[in-house]
């Protein structure tokens, strides 16, 4: 069922309220929603662990507070949010979660460097030896001045430096609609954390402010993106294809903003996965399609991840099936079919998801589609593996890489059924939430090792 057919059914639903940037005012709405008995589908089999919110960029303005109600709305069995270089969702989430009864996960997904395919293109379209990454299962808070803490503050600054470099060199292209770091791109994003989506909104913006004029502005697109005047007044109707349209123009690959990234440009994967396992998250590598030089051998790209610290493959399933090209369809689901395969056998946990940061993409997988269904299993056992590592972090001190789990569980494959199991338990509520923080880690864990036998909460 789509949107907008939820949202009319459900006229109680203030959505300006609840993609508010102002949070507290996006969890009374939430509260408000709730208290007006609002009707919910039962959970069904699909998930999606992998859509970015506003604290990155969501193609539909969405907040953390309405993802979650979103997913409880079309009956999620599991959903996750995961946004670029901030986990500034994460309490968010993870407390809407409760109040809906839905089973959540915290991401962050960031581009690094691998070097062991510095001279391949491996997810990055021509860019060698850059590579998207991602962490999951991040439940902690860490102090101001910790490790983890000024690691995310560094990841805040090195992303703000590319984004001024990037607009310096697009601003002495288009001195007519320059913009401003300031003053025009981060009050776009709620907590300032602007990304190249943000920078190409803020530019058509102050196209459509400093020339007024629809003809003169008209001409402006036509000059700069090198079309034809009726496909630019079409473009100028749809927000979205003109995002799509100017961002490949300023700042993709051979646009005139772009810059070659190096070893320099992004951290190594490898620190990026210490950093992720700093917060007693799960670090993920990534997959795209088995298209690439970098993505041909996928054994020996997962086992070179593995190495350097990754415990779990991140894949977008949407990339792989949804294709319109037959010949190339055929080509994309044999090689996600492969990557499932291997991922399986390496006991690696499969996180999926839609991501939700451009428009026209689905906001879930059908897992019981004619592609889909046949890795339905590995997928709804990798959401659970998350959900489980989440509530167990949380509650128990005792997260998926920990020390605590490698003491427990010798075989990852006996660690993967057991927090599978404890994702596999009815959806936290906020009375069940209550009871397990007022207990020890040591009697949470018990509590919930016990719960998960039995498939049913003991609190």
């Amino acid at each position: 069922m789509s949107l907008t057919s939820f949202n009319k059914k459900n006229m109680k639903i203030n959505n300006n309220k609840l993609n508010s940037f102002n949070s507290v005012e996006r969890e009374n709405e939430l509260k408000k929603i709730l208290n007006s008995r609002i009707s919910f589908m039962e959970p069904g089999e699909n998930v999606n662990m992998h859509l970015h919110t506003f604290f990155s960029f969501n193609a539909e303005n969405f907040s953390p507070t309405r993802i979650a109600l979103e997913a409880k709305l079309h009956g999620f069995y599991a959903a996750g949010i995961i946004d670029f270089d901030v986990i500034d969702g994460q309490d968010e989430f993870l407390k809407a979660g409760e109040l809906l009864g839905l089973r959540t996960n915290v991401g962050v997904e960031t581009r690094t460097f691998n070097t062991d395919f510095s001279d391949k293109e491996i997810d990055s379209p021509g860019e060698p030896g850059v590579s998207y990454v991602a962490g999951s299962g991040f439940a902690k808070d860490f102090p101001e001045g910790s490790f983890q803490s000024k690691k995310l503050a560094e990841y805040r600054a090195n992303s703000a430096k590319r984004n001024l470099d990037l607009i310096k060199k697009i601003n002495s292209c288009v001195p007519e609609i320059a913009i401003d770091y300031e003053k025009d791109v981060l009050p776009l994003a709620p907590s300032r954390n602007a990304t190249e989506r943000h920078i190409i909104r803020a530019y058509i913006i102050s196209a459509d402010e400093k020339i007024s004029d629809i003809e003169k502005r008209t001409n402006f697109w036509e000059k700069v993106l090198d079309g034809s005047q009726p496909e630019i007044i079409d473009l100028l109707l749809d927000l979205s294809a003109m995002e799509n349209v100017v961002r490949a123009k300023f700042a993709k690959r051979g646009g005139f903003g772009y810059v070659q990234p190096s070893i320099k440009t992004f951290p190594l994967i490898d620190d990026f996965f210490s950093f992720v396992k700093s917060f007693a998250a799960i670090p993920m590598e990534s997959w795209l399609d088995g298209t690439s030089e970098g993505e041909a051998d996928p054994k020996k790209l997962l086992e070179s991840s593995v190495a350097k610290g990754a415990a779990a493959l991140n894949i977008i399933p949407d990339r792989n099936w949804n294709v319109s090209n037959p010949e190339t369809k055929t080509i994309k689901v044999a090689n996600l079919r492969e990557i499932v395969k291997i991922a399986s056998a390496m006991n690696l946990p499969i996180n999926i998801g839609t991501e939700m940061n451009k428009k026209g993409q689905p906001i879930i997988d059908d897992l019981n589609g004619e592609i889909l269904k046949e890795f339905k299993n590995e997928f709804l056992s990798g959401a659970r593996i998350m959900v489980g590592h989440t509530i167990l972090t949380r509650f128990a001190d005792f997260d998926y890489c920990g020390e605590k789990a490698e003491i427990e569980f010798s075989d990852t494959e006996m660690k993967n059924k057991f927090f599978e199991s404890v994702g596999a338990l009815p959806p936290l509520t906020v009375k069940i939430a209550d009871k397990l923080r007022n207990l020890t880690t040591e009697s949470a864990f018990t509590i919930i090792a016990d719960s998960a036998k039995e498939a049913k909460w003991n609190v």
